[in-house]
């Protein structure tokens, strides 16, 4: 792809039904590509966690709470500047690649330097060298996030997919061949790097665009002041969700580490594959009903009751039958991240809900006040967790719950405030399904306790049919209490309905005499 035509200025993209088309055959391509990096990261935590130990993992945790944040820079920032700005030049394109990678070249040698520092924090010298090592993921990175930023303006959403899958792929390849080499962590690291050089090589491959020298520019001022606004917002938020891998690897140490975050991974699971794909959809058809306040309610409303109606069944199911997940996932050795997942479980439906409080942010123009309220989230979180240090990695998992249930209703205040939108009406469509899993789960607790196969599993195969069992159990009676206290099968057939909306539209159409069905991809 060739992204600039001989004057400078970026190749016209599809417009009208054209546009649409490839838009939403784009939307498609980017969740089936992380349905499938889904699939390859699962499997490869259930091999490496064979392989290797809790420290092992432990350890690169320790370094990548902070490398993630650097490699970040460009990534998140200069990619969304390219993607929204009205015009793109190859000069300005030019300044801004000579920018990042400079700015990234920094930020490598900071980090490489800092390994002692964190070494003296963590008490561990085994960071100072996997510091050095991860370091080199944040210049490399910096090489590929401007053509990736061309590559999705003129939506080649496909082509990122692939290649992204590609590096995740040949990452799990090499730390796996490593890990049976025995490199320990270092089979970690080789494999982060080796997804940061294919990613990065593949976005200059396809994207065949050689920057210019730098010079003047128009845009370049105020695009960089854009990207920084962003990559801000990234970091605070990016804070809020690391705090607790730094004080429980400060305190707890390595192998500690690495039982938590293995049980937190699970944890924001079904944010990253339920949420992410639904934010898009979601935030742009709010943003045309916004004018519209009944219309606005309806269609939130109606998307929350969904999103509760799986939620807290599986929120609840998961605290049930958390510590048999990891048992059967991770296999012997890992008992202890199993129970900090099960603390963990309650808390996934609330999550689900909590994070829609954005949508009404973005769909209303008001993203000034979802960074206010994340500054209160990072106060509040951050207490809390300072409050539950003392109770090690399983305190720290209950914060997190506890943080949920607490910011819910006041995020959703503050949220719907400026378009009206008050907290009894959300109330009134999620607490049938809260009822519902408590009812649920204290039933299947009782019915475990009286059939004794169910209650001592032994051994991944064990913890295999329990799993099972006990969420069919909980499911059947969860279900049940949603079908009482709705008196009918409304929420069940808008989930159905909301499912079917979004699958491609399918039409019939005859070819020769032969009638066929064709998915049409326009919306």
């Amino acid at each position: 792809m060739k992204p600039f035509q001989s004057d400078g200025t970026f190749h016209p993209i599809a417009t009208g039904k054209g546009l649409r088309r490839t838009a939403v055959r784009g939307a498609g391509a980017a969740i089936a590509g992380s349905a499938g990096q889904f699939a390859v990261g699962i499997g490869s935590v259930v091999i490496l966690a064979r392989l290797l130990t809790p420290a092992d993992f432990g350890v690169v945790t320790m370094v990548t709470t902070f490398s993630l944040l650097l490699r970040s820079f460009g990534l998140n920032g200069f990619t969304e500047l390219i993607m929204q700005r009205e015009e793109v030049t190859d000069s300005l394109a030019s300044n801004l690649f000579w920018i990042n990678l400079g700015i990234g070249a920094i930020l490598t040698l900071a980090f490489a330097s800092s390994g002692p520092l964190l070494a003296l924090f963590y008490h561990n010298s085994a960071v100072v060298q996997v510091t050095r090592g991860m370091s080199l993921t944040i210049g490399i990175g910096c090489l590929g996030y401007i053509h990736t930023g061309l590559l999705q303006r003129a939506m080649h959403f496909r082509t990122t997919a692939i290649i992204n899958f590609v590096g995740q792929g040949l990452q799990v390849l090499v730390s796996v061949v490593l890990a049976m080499a025995g490199w320990q962590y270092w089979a970690l690291v080789w494999g982060s790097l080796t997804q940061t050089v294919v990613v990065a090589a593949g976005a200059l491959l396809v994207c065949r665009w050689i920057p210019s020298a730098p010079g003047r520019a128009s845009g370049t001022g105020p695009g960089l002041k854009f990207a920084m606004n962003v990559y801000s917002h990234f970091a605070f938020s990016y804070l809020t969700r690391n705090t607790d891998n730094l004080l429980v690897g400060w305190r707890f140490g390595a192998p500690a580490l690495g039982f938590y975050k293995r049980a937190y991974d699970l944890f924001v699971l079904p944010e990253t594959q339920l949420l992410a794909p639904l934010s898009a959809v979601v935030v742009s058809t709010l943003s045309r009903a916004n004018r519209d306040r009944e219309q606005f309610q309806r269609y939130f409303l109606r998307t929350i009751s969904v999103l509760a109606l799986v939620g807290m069944g599986v929120g609840a199911d998961f605290a049930l039958v958390g510590e048999d997940i990891i048992r059967f996932l991770f296999g012997p050795g890992w008992e202890e991240a199993g129970r900090i997942f099960a603390l963990f479980g309650p808390g996934i439906g609330v999550m689900l809900l909590y994070n829609t409080h954005g949508w009404i942010h973005l769909s209303i123009g008001r993203p000034e006040r979802w960074f206010r309220w994340g500054l209160m989230e990072f106060v509040c979180t951050v207490t809390l967790f300072l409050l539950a240090l003392p109770w090690g990695p399983s305190g720290i998992a209950l914060a997190w719950t506890t943080s949920y249930f607490l910011l819910m209703f006041p995020g959703f205040w503050y949220a719907g405030e400026p378009i009206g939108l008050g907290i009894g009406s959300i109330f009134a469509v999620i607490w049938k399904f809260f009822a519902a899993s408590v009812g649920a789960g204290c039933g299947t607790a009782l019915i475990v306790r009286a059939m004794p196969v169910l209650a001592t599993p032994f051994g991944p195969p064990g913890a295999f049919v329990r799993m099972v069992s006990v969420s069919l159990i909980f499911f059947a009676l969860y279900l049940g209490g949603v079908i009482a206290l709705h008196q009918g099968l409304k929420p069940l057939s808008d989930t159905v309905g909301l499912l079917r909306d979004l699958l491609p539209e399918r039409t019939v159409r005859r070819v020769k005499g032969k009638q066929i069905e064709v998915y049409d991809s326009t919306i």
